[in-house]
């Protein structure tokens, strides 16, 4: 069954390019250590999973990976299962190489970086041959009409794209995430690369993180598309692709959704 709630495209401080850096970076940085700490992936590894087997991909382009946060939380995951990560080479509109290259230093095996802007729309064909793509919950920043351009573009160039999102489109499927999130936003002005008094100031002496962590994660609910309206996007692309939706379930009864696509060829029976 559908939401009965219509997508609604407000914006999130995280992604306004009018938005100070500082409070830009903490609270992605403090959403990338709630899931994490909450273990918020774990119940992903087996979609994901299969994702790599149908699409016979041993290396994905993570889009839009902003500071490599939910593309180390997944290897960890894998990890953690007794499964081998593909190798994740990291793309983005606005490439983080300082945070991409603390990543790879990581993890060597399995993460590397594009550091020139990539359009996730339009990927350039060298990029995308013989990789699949995976985006962890980001595509509900894009409009509509981008996220059709980016399924496209998918179905047209690669072995097949996974998307994820900690939620469907429910304002109540943010608050799985408090309990955890508040830890992670009061210690993130201690655990931060760089910045630091900026965002113990905004995070300690004033409530100006709080409330836009709040407002992101409320809007972010309500940005997500519906399992019909994704399919909606992909139905013009043919037969060619292969389509699943599915739930998973994280700690303190969260649910979230993946949607993923393979060529048909390689699509499981």
């Amino acid at each position: 069954m559908g939401p009965s709630l219509p997508r609604l495209s407000l914006f999130e401080w995280n992604d306004s390019p009018w938005s100070p850096g500082p409070l830009r970076e903490l609270i992605i940085e403090s959403l990338s250590r709630t899931i994490r700490w909450g273990g918020m992936l774990r119940g992903l590894i087996e979609p994901f999973q299969a994702f790599l087997t149908a699409s016979g991909a041993t290396e994905v382009l993570e889009l839009g990976a902003g500071a490599a946060g939910p593309s180390e939380v997944l290897i960890g995951e894998l990890l953690r299962a007794g499964a081998t990560p593909p190798r994740f080479v990291l793309t983005d509109l606005l490439p983080q190489p300082e945070a991409w290259s603390e990543a790879a230093a990581r993890h060597p095996s399995f993460v590397s970086f594009e550091p020139s802007p990539v359009d996730a729309t339009r990927i350039p064909p060298a990029l995308a041959e013989g990789r699949a793509r995976v985006m962890i919950n980001a595509f509900h920043h894009f409009s509509p009409d981008l996220a059709r351009a980016i399924l496209a573009d998918a179905a047209r160039g690669s072995s097949g794209i996974f998307l994820s999102e900690g939620f469907e489109r429910n304002p109540l499927g943010f608050l799985p995430m408090v309990p955890i999130g508040v830890a992670a936003l009061l210690a993130n002005p201690l655990l931060a690369r760089r910045s630091r008094a900026a965002k113990a100031w905004l995070t300690w002496a004033t409530p100006i993180a709080a409330a836009a962590s709040v407002w992101d994660g409320v809007v972010s609910t309500l940005r997500v598309y519906s399992e019909a309206e994704l399919r909606e996007m992909v139905a013009p692309l043919g037969d060619g692709f292969r389509w699943e939706y599915g739930t998973y379930r994280f700690p303190l009864r969260g649910e979230g959704y993946y949607f993923f696509g393979v060529p048909a060829r390689r699509a499981p029976a």
